[in-house]
């Protein structure tokens, strides 16, 4: 710089003194314009703060007909357990064994009520990891009458204690259904530890697994947040695998290892009472609608379509049911009916909001000949006794409901697709259907494996420790007075 200054004229020094005066005057001003830069970014703050800030929902969310439907389908889901599964099962048994089976039922529902509130919950719906909530409400922590949970939808939310309630009808009925498997042969109390313990390590894992995710408006700032089987893309609408599947496989593992009833294939076995049993096969057909049109979390066009997919799908596997009698046996029988309609429920349940009423109605007509072929010539071969048919319908209708869901949901048949909801407003997704076989497939094949395992485990540890079968003279005698010290009739 000192030798760039040599030969500097006094026009040239006049220059760099008005510079000079120019930079003083520049540096003299920086104060003035700093703070009116800050006043500029102060006024821009809240704007880019609003933008970047958490969602928040509101109250104003809410529609009370959302909620009035949402609290009416938890009430008709409760209905499906207590009275209508119980009355369906307990007309399927022996009239000795007939109080036993309503006590198993109705004792499954207060215990898995006071479990899913306790830590069920929290395990089920709250981030943690792909596999298993967290533990942040354990107790039901921080969920009160303002909090909100999500839907399916942008912007509509319902009230937290609804969504609870609702889900918690679904753990109450899931654990029950089991006991069709082995009714007449299996110890209260015994029973009784296997659901809590069951429905920790195995329910709330796959209910966390399929339906957990942080909801359409969360997704932009959580876009990992979900379980294993959802960020899959596995659809099932209502519980063809966290219910049916779930269930189903842990009916048929347990008959296995408790055995056979004193006498099977010897002695005559046949229901006590046909009907009860129609009665509970009815008012699960209606609880069915809270199960499936619930499902949605909302009351809307697609809440109506699971009502009506639920309503023919039924209808149509118990005429098939029939069908089958007529021609196998000659006559058709009410017990194939009622056990077709079950089939029927449990097959739309996992498709119920993607399917279309009349591939819906397929469905129903495909799954009754399968059960059927499953609960006469698989288990005569096999030579296991699943006293009500609880793996052959609930588990085989399950897994024939949730790869059917990956075929009726395609739109090119009527369904309605998937969502896309990394979008910020949710819209149409495109769908592939083969791709969309092999997720539903891994979702059934993974239900399959986790409740098939660790129910073995569970049963076996029960078995070899506390004992979990009755004495071949209690099981004589029947379960009712020797378990409860009541009888279901007294004449």
């Amino acid at each position: 710089m000192a030798q760039d200054m040599k030969g500097v004229t006094m026009s040239d020094t006049l220059k760099f003194a008005g510079l000079a005066g120019a930079g003083a005057a520049l540096v003299a001003s920086l104060p003035a314009w700093a703070q009116n830069a800050a006043d500029a970014a102060t006024a821009a703050a809240p704007k880019v703060a609003a933008a970047a800030a958490p969602f928040v929902p509101t109250a104003a969310m809410v529609n009370k007909g959302d909620t009035a439907w949402m609290l009416t389908s938890s009430v008709l889901v409760l209905m499906m357990s207590v009275p209508g599964l119980a009355l369906f099962y307990g007309g399927l048994v022996r009239t000795k064994n007939m109080l036993s089976v309503l006590m198993q039922v109705f004792m499954i529902v207060c215990i898995a009520a006071l479990v899913w509130v306790s830590w069920g919950y929290t395990m089920a719906f709250t981030g943690g990891s792909e596999y298993v909530g967290g533990f942040s409400k354990l107790f039901l922590k921080g969920v009160d009458a303002n909090s909100l949970a999500a839907t399916f939808s942008n912007g509509v939310y319902i009230p937290e204690f609804a969504f609870v309630c609702f889900q918690m009808t679904f753990a109450c009925i899931t654990p029950a259904l089991i006991v069709g498997a082995f009714a007449e042969r299996v110890k209260f109390t015994p029973l009784m530890i296997f659901m809590v313990a069951w429905m920790t390590i195995v329910y709330f894992p796959v209910a966390h697994m399929v339906w957990y995710w942080a909801g359409p408006d969360f997704l932009p700032a959580a876009p990992t947040d979900y379980g294993f089987l959802w960020g899959k893309g596995a659809l099932d609408f209502a519980g063809g695998t966290v219910v049916h599947i779930n269930a189903g496989i842990a009916g048929l593992v347990g008959c296995l290892v408790i055995g056979k009833r004193s006498g099977y294939g010897k002695e005559p076995m046949p229901p006590h009472s046909l009907t009860m049993t129609m009665i509970g096969a009815a008012l699960l057909w209606v609880g069915w609608f809270g199960f499936n049109a619930g499902s949605n979390l909302e009351s809307n066009g697609v809440t109506a379509l699971a009502f009506i997919n639920t309503f023919v799908a039924t209808a149509a596997a118990g005429v098939s049911w029939a069908v089958i009698d007529q021609i196998k046996h000659g006559k058709p029988s009410l017990l194939g009916a009622v056990t077709g309609a079950v089939a029927g429920l449990v097959a739309i349940t996992p498709a119920s909001g993607f399917a279309s009423p009349m591939t819906s109605i397929l469905l129903g007509l495909l799954v009754s000949p399968l059960c059927f072929f499953f609960v006469t010539t698989v288990k005569n071969f096999g030579k296991y006794d699943d006293s009500l048919d609880v793996f052959g319908v609930h588990c085989v209708g399950g897994i024939f409901g949730a790869l059917g869901t990956g075929i009726v949901a395609n739109p090119a048949f009527g369904g309605q697709g998937t969502i896309d909801y990394t979008a910020a407003v949710a819209k149409a997704g495109v769908y592939d259907m083969s791709a969309q076989m092999i997720v539903q497939l891994e979702a059934v094949l993974t239900t399959l494996v986790w409740s098939g395992g660790v129910s073995l485990i569970l049963f076996l540890a029960l078995k070899y420790t506390i004992g979990i079968r009755p004495s071949e003279e209690v099981e004589h005698e029947g379960l009712d007075i020797a378990e409860h010290g009541e009888r279901a009739y007294n004449y």
